[in-house]
């Protein structure tokens, strides 16, 4: 009896996972991983020349810039959740990832990424009092309120999580190991449970989705209010200004939101795993990548400091990057 009552426990609860494959041949096992790894140090130096920049250039140092440095932090946080352990995959042709090493990447996971979407929402917020109410900006987002907005994010999405991953690991699995997915995804686990107990975190998932969309009609909202302040400013170099501050955040938060809310949405007759795959790759691996090449590109004084460090890096004896002359 003891015998099969520990069978049933290691059945429940299994040593390791699989998770689904690129690839099957050697070949392009090799080049998913030279892909991933270009993709991985393209989000390294883009989002740590980015952190670099907003430490030492003092002119950075304003709300927009503060809150750009925590998102380019959770940029890095959620690819290094993911990416290398693909990586190692596909370099050492497995898929295995121990219990508890899914376990903590679905916590990490959890954590960077609805504490993006909460920075995004404090970002549009930021540009609303900007260009809606400029004379008490620097009342209303003093450095206190701005470091109060981003500790209330980083802690109630650590709090989420811990929420969200016990409650997915406490539930028995009984339809074995294998995940539909390159990496851990709540969803993909919960499918494999064999417990009631499972309408339990779906029904956090819901309360989770109407959170979000509470946050996303903050977002429309802000922007419509944005697009009508900045519509109004009568010089063609004040709007210019204003777009070019709002443009590049609008942008992330729409290849962030139509991504995920796709992957997680879409109708379960066109699901399939390499569109599964594809989606995932697209929400989780791509804008930690390209949301600092979003954020540079329209961003004169964000440019200015990356290219006085990148200068002071290789062509200048200067000690601080940020004495040389424009």
């Amino acid at each position: 009896n003891h015998a099969k009552k520990q069978q049933t426990s290691n059945s429940s609860f299994p040593k390791e996972f699989l998770l689904l494959t690129f690839a099957d041949t050697r070949e392009l096992q090799l080049l998913h991983f030279a892909l991933f790894l270009g993709i991985y140090l393209a989000a390294l130096l883009g989002n740590g020349l980015i952190l670099t920049a907003i430490a030492c250039d003092h002119r950075l140092h304003i709300p927009m810039y503060f809150f750009l440095f925590n998102l380019a932090l959770l940029d890095l946080g959620t690819i290094t959740t993911i990416v290398p352990k693909a990586m190692a995959n596909s370099l050492w042709d497995t898929s295995a990832i121990s219990y508890a090493g899914c376990a903590a990447q679905v916590f990490m996971f959890v954590v960077f990424l609805t504490a993006e979407f909460s920075l995004l929402t404090i970002m549009a917020y930021d540009r609303y009092i900007a260009i809606c109410k400029p004379l008490h900006y620097g009342t209303i987002m003093n450095s206190r309120t701005c470091v109060y907005m981003a500790a209330a994010a980083w802690g109630s999405t650590l709090l989420y999580a811990v929420l969200h991953t016990a409650n997915t690991f406490s539930l028995p699995l009984c339809h074995g190991n294998a995940l539909d997915q390159f990496f851990c995804e709540i969803p993909q686990i919960l499918k494999l449970s064999c417990s009631d107990d499972y309408l339990q975190e779906t029904g956090l998932l819901v309360l989770s989705a109407c959170v979000l969309f509470g946050c996303f009609i903050f977002l429309v909202v802000s922007y419509v209010q944005i697009f009508r302040a900045v519509l109004r400013i009568p010089s063609q170099q004040g709007r210019h200004k204003a777009f070019s501050t709002c443009l590049p955040h609008l942008a992330v938060v729409s290849l962030f939101l139509s991504t995920a809310t796709f992957a997680y949405l879409k109708p379960s007759s066109i699901s399939s795993p390499f569109l599964d795959l594809l989606l995932a790759v697209l929400y989780s691996v791509v804008p930690p990548a390209v949301n600092p090449l979003i954020y540079s590109m329209r961003n004169q004084e964000l440019k200015d400091g990356v290219r006085k460090l990148i200068s002071w890096m290789f062509f200048s004896t200067y000690k601080d990057p940020f004495t040389l002359h424009k």
